[in-house]
């Protein structure tokens, strides 16, 4: 029928001729799936790698971060929904070749690459061009995803990985399908084949009002870290703020943060931050 069937995400878009996908940067030219974003990044920074946030990994550098436009969800309380739920013609943005993003990575004598702020994953063809080469320059490569992937397109990205912080959105299907558009168990074994690959993971849950917040859902999250060998990576607690399509919600009380990490205590998480405190 014309359509061209994407194969990167469990979301297998059956895109059109001349359309995109959900993530709208990977589209249907005349039968060819292309991506529109390959060096096109829209957002180029110098970020303390504790923003990423990573705190376990060389702690007190820097690293240089990327991110193109786009995202295979469509979160309700999206941080950065003005770079993340846009097209890539929609906003400015540079070029960039892995090549000169390694290149300006070495002349701002920064340790390693950050690929972030939206979904790294949706514009993977870049990045593992871009990680392979940094690798040969004695780089890190950092990759900030909420890690919705298929696994066979996953496992050519993994060897050129160093370290991961993924987002778990909720320890619940229902929630993800509702707030994200995506499901819990594509999220979980990401984590997995990192993990055995060697990557360097950290884990994020961010703790919304009424939508996540419900502790025994929280403790099953922290058993099920602890019973996949995770129990010592650090898990970041981090407070929600009114953003996007979720301003009539409060923000997150400190309590029920401190509530959270007491509950990881007890079931043996032995790293556990609160972010987004002041």
């Amino acid at each position: 029928d014309g359509k061209v069937e994407c194969q990167l995400c469990p979301h297998n878009c059956r895109i059109a001729n001349g359309k995109t996908g959900i993530c709208r940067s990977r589209r249907n030219d005349n039968g060819t799936l292309i991506t529109d974003v390959y060096a096109r990044p829209c957002s180029i920074a110098i970020d303390p790698i504790e923003k990423k946030p990573l705190y376990h990994f060389h702690p007190g550098t820097k690293c240089l971060s990327i991110a193109c436009t786009g995202c295979n969800f469509r979160c309700l309380n999206c941080q950065n929904h003005e770079i993340s739920q846009v097209a890539p013609d929609d906003i400015p943005h540079y070029e960039l070749t892995p090549e000169q993003v390694v290149e300006l990575c070495l002349q701002n004598h920064c340790p390693g690459i950050a690929y972030t702020y939206t979904e790294p994953l949706i514009y993977i063809e870049y990045i593992t061009d871009t990680a392979r080469l940094a690798h040969e320059r004695g780089l890190w490569n950092i990759l900030v995803s909420a890690g919705y992937v298929c696994q066979e397109p996953l496992a050519e990205l993994l060897p050129c990985l160093d370290a991961a912080n993924i987002d778990i959105k909720a320890f619940s299907d229902h929630i993800y399908h509702r707030i994200c558009g995506g499901h819990l168990q594509t999220v979980l074994d990401t984590i997995i084949a990192m993990r055995n690959e060697g990557v360097w993971i950290e884990l994020t849950n961010l703790l919304i009002p009424t939508i996540n917040d419900d502790m025994e859902m929280i403790r099953q999250m922290c058993r099920w870290i602890a019973d996949n060998d995770l129990a010592d990576n650090p898990l970041h607690f981090s407070r929600f703020f009114p953003r996007y399509k979720m301003n009539d919600l409060p923000q997150t009380p400190v309590n029920t943060l401190k509530e959270a990490r007491k509950i990881a205590l007890e079931e043996g998480i032995r790293n556990i931050f609160l972010g987004n405190i002041k």
